[in-house]
């Protein structure tokens, strides 16, 4: 628990950063917003990279990281809905996220994440579709570019996608945008701490929800909550599905995590129900993340049965194309 306690100080840190003077770069869309430059992701600065792999059968990881500033104004008194890629300061409070997921995802394969200007905290706390969308687009620019860099660069490669929060989201929408030959190389995509609505798998056959801990293609999507009326509908609702981390059903099974903390489905609700434990490492976000529900945590609560479950399902992926 020390890790997360740490992992959360520092993202918190983060969130409380409101610059005054960043490098202004780029162009507003008006006299009173800012928009950084975007990134050219042929610049190595514009990534966190961890080539170590190895192995016969490994497979990339492709991940993206969650939300970490908040808004900020330039010199000239401009405000800034985004994270500036340009800053080395943001750059470093995204490291705090990357490095540790790099730790325990990356032992797939070579690890690949991308700084993107994703969009402040003050976007979601909104809880507004319609703004948080809006905003995304700029953020969704930059995933789409460093995507397509990092298909030119590792091409026929066999690739695992995962985000946390922001980063989900991000992830549900290269889905969406993948093309079929680019989405046969998917070994899956994992979702943490953000929605796959009905309305995206609608959208597109590359979303397949994960049934069991070995199939591939497949999505894995889960939110987790002490009760579920502390579901938060920005990253959690309606959901079309969700896998329970620790014993990989999707029925109301309950799974023991830690020897006191158990987890169980709730079919109804495509959430996460955890009991037994109480998430006081992570202080509220604006009111209305980690009050009732888990939302600081998804990516380190279950952080080993995510590290076995990539390595089985690249192993999965290699069996079922005989290789």
């Amino acid at each position: 628990m020390s890790d997360m306690k740490h992992t959360a100080l520092l993202f918190m840190a983060a969130l409380l950063l409101a610059s005054c003077s960043q490098n202004d770069k780029g162009a507003g869309t008006d006299a009173a917003t800012y928009i950084p430059e975007a990134p050219d992701y042929a610049d190595d600065t514009m990534w966190y990279t961890r080539e170590n792999s190895t192995a016969d059968r490994s497979a990339d990881v492709f991940y993206l990281v969650s939300t970490w500033e908040t808004d900020w104004t330039t010199e000239d008194g401009r405000t800034c809905h985004y994270a500036d890629v340009h800053n080395a300061t943001h750059r470093a409070n995204m490291d705090k996220e990357i490095s540790r997921i790099a730790g325990y995802m990356g032992e797939a394969g070579d690890f690949y994440s991308p700084y993107y200007r994703h969009i402040t905290i003050e976007g979601w706390a909104t809880q507004n579709e319609d703004t948080i969308n809006n905003r995304f687009r700029t953020a969704f620019s930059d995933v789409q570019a460093a995507f397509e860099t990092f298909l030119e660069q590792r091409p026929d490669r066999p690739f695992v996608l995962a985000g946390f929060s922001q980063g989900g989201k991000a992830v549900v929408e290269l889905l969406k945008t993948m093309p079929a030959d680019v989405a046969r190389r998917l070994v899956a995509a994992y979702v943490l701490g953000y929605k796959v609505t009905p309305a995206d798998t609608l959208a597109t056959e590359n979303i397949r929800p994960a049934r069991g801990a070995t199939d591939t293609g497949v999505t894995i999507c889960y939110n987790s909550v002490s009760d579920v009326r502390y579901i938060q509908p920005v990253v959690a609702a309606p959901c079309a599905m969700c896998i329970n981390p620790v014993n990989w059903r999707t029925d109301a099974t309950p799974a023991t995590l830690h020897d006191t903390i158990t987890v169980s489905v709730s079919p109804e609700h495509h959430v996460l129900v955890v009991k037994g434990y109480s998430g006081s490492e992570y202080q509220p976000i604006l009111g209305f993340l980690n009050v009732g529900d888990f939302h600081s945590a998804e990516p380190w609560l279950y952080e080993e049965c995510l590290r076995e479950n990539i390595r089985a399902r690249v192993e999965a992926y290699y069996d079922k194309e005989g290789r």
